[in-house]
């Protein structure tokens, strides 16, 4: 019981150790308040992951058992010692017999007939399709820290643009307050401008969060907890500049004056205000994608790991087919021994030597049964193989011609931006005139915004379909 009580102690106290490090190994890891690089996140994520430490596991398994399958070629050792008593009694005679004995022996296997070679290519090409497993586990993690880095970059964007809504509308409330202070704006558009104001509000609370979700999705793909505070870049493909807004002002009609906020001095004045835009397309470079589909597929073919991984496979169940019809083959054995025995008549020492050809013993059945099993699973590795090849071509195609769809609707969609813009530039001045009303301009307004994020959706489409055609062609 009591010792029952100081292992319980022990163990939670080793529990208690283990938590309180957690967060200071993640810590470690990102520094606070820095800024990372997709690799700096791919890396961490190959470091940390479970999963492709399971599968160097697995391939530092499959390499012992090339060393078991090579064991067959070096000697093995036995040796033994006892002592032996034994009494003998009659109706004339009795006696006692007591000796001490000891032995040695070496065992080597000279030759079976090449059953341990098939073994050991069997083994060889499993462990290289482990290794292939690794690559594949590594490509999977790579590519779910793409997805949510991409999604990191896609809600900063969609946040900033909500941002400037917002703004927008507080500019635009202000106004419209101004203008029906003056009596040239009824009521309606005043709480209508109050309306808009808060669905704006609503909607960064929204993008805001979707930010935070988004961040928790790449501390998971990336297998750290307790991540401090820390942003990330842009990419090549994902270069939106954030966070930088056109300066707006309420002015006047002089050109000198601007206001914090908004005034009346009786003699007319007009409220005007530029439009509050991101610079969403000023750094954006879009650049195609390098390989045609023929390279593409080429490469999957080349260096796609769950294929080698496959290939590997079929050629360790080729060797497997080999072994199993060797199976009933003889082997050539050598044996060396020596023996010590010492009775209380004399002590006796001796070495013995012998070379036997060794027949297993075969049941035809068994083995008929065996050869089946095996040339079963040489076609079934066989099938995967050519499964995969087939599952390749039309995942890389598939993502290929998505994402040169999208490739052909971002140019599209950059055009509509800066129209949308245009017609909401053109909409607030008409307004501040007096020519539009106020339904026009909110409809301007919301065309607008809704170009921004459907640009900014069409450049997360294109680098996750991108990601996913470099996941289906193998690479990191």
């Amino acid at each position: 019981m009591i010792f029952s009580q100081k292992i319980k102690k022990i163990f939670s106290l080793a529990l208690l150790l283990w938590t309180l490090a957690m967060p200071c190994f993640a810590i470690d890891e990102i520094a606070e308040n820095s800024t990372l690089e997709l690799q700096d996140c791919i890396n961490l994520a190959i470091k940390n992951s479970p999963k492709i430490n399971m599968s160097k596991n697995y391939a530092l398994a499959a390499k012992s058992r090339i060393g078991q399958a090579k064991s067959d070629y070096f000697p093995t050792l036995g040796a033994g010692t006892g002592y032996y008593g034994q009494a003998d009694s009659s109706k004339n005679m009795s006696g006692n017999s007591n000796y001490y004995s000891a032995n040695a022996s070496l065992n080597q296997m000279i030759y079976n007939f090449g059953k341990t070679n098939a073994r050991i290519n069997m083994q060889k090409f499993s462990e290289i399709a482990a290794k292939h497993d690794v690559d594949d586990a590594i490509v999977q993690a790579v590519y779910d820290v793409k997805s949510a880095y991409y999604g990191v970059l896609s809600a900063q964007a969609k946040r900033d643009i909500q941002i400037a809504n917002v703004q927008i509308n507080e500019r635009q409330y202000l106004r419209t307050k101004a203008y029906f202070e003056e009596g040239t704006k009824s009521k309606i558009d005043l709480v209508n401008a109050e309306v808009y104001l808060s669905d704006a509000k609503i909607q960064l609370v929204q993008a805001e969060n979707d930010l935070k979700t988004a961040m928790v999705k790449l501390n998971n793909a990336m297998y750290v907890a307790y991540a401090p505070d820390y942003s990330i870049k842009n990419t090549e493909t994902f270069n939106f500049t954030t966070e930088q807004f056109t300066p707006i002002s309420l002015i006047s009609d002089n050109p000198d004056e601007k206001y914090d906020t908004v005034k009346y001095d009786g003699e007319g004045t007009i409220f005007t205000t530029s439009v509050q835009k991101t610079d969403l397309l000023s750094n954006y470079q879009f650049k195609p994608y390098p390989y045609t589909l023929e390279e593409a597929i080429k490469r999957a073919n080349e260096q796609r790991p769950d294929l080698l991984s496959f290939a590997a496979t079929y050629a360790a169940m080729e060797e497997s087919l080999k072994y199993v019809k060797r199976e009933y083959y003889p082997s050539i054995n050598g044996k060396v021994g020596y023996t010590h025995r010492n009775t209380n008549y004399f002590v006796n020492n001796g070495m013995s030597f012998s070379a036997s050809l060794d027949f297993p013993t075969v049941n035809i059945m068994n083995t008929v049964s065996k050869i089946e099993e095996a040339r079963a699973q040489l076609d079934a590795a066989l099938d995967n193989v050519n499964l995969s090849k087939q599952n390749i071509y039309f995942e890389v195609q598939n993502a290929y011609i998505n994402m040169q769809q999208i490739e052909k609707r971002i140019p599209l969609l950059e055009v509509k931006v800066r129209q949308t813009l245009e017609n909401f530039e053109l909409a607030d001045g008409r307004y501040a005139v007096g020519v539009g009303d106020f339904i026009q301009l909110q409809d301007a307004k919301q065309n607008y915004n809704n170009a921004q994020q459907s640009y900014v959706q069409a450049v997360f489409d294109y680098n996750m379909a991108r990601a996913s055609l470099e996941k289906a062609m193998g690479e990191r």
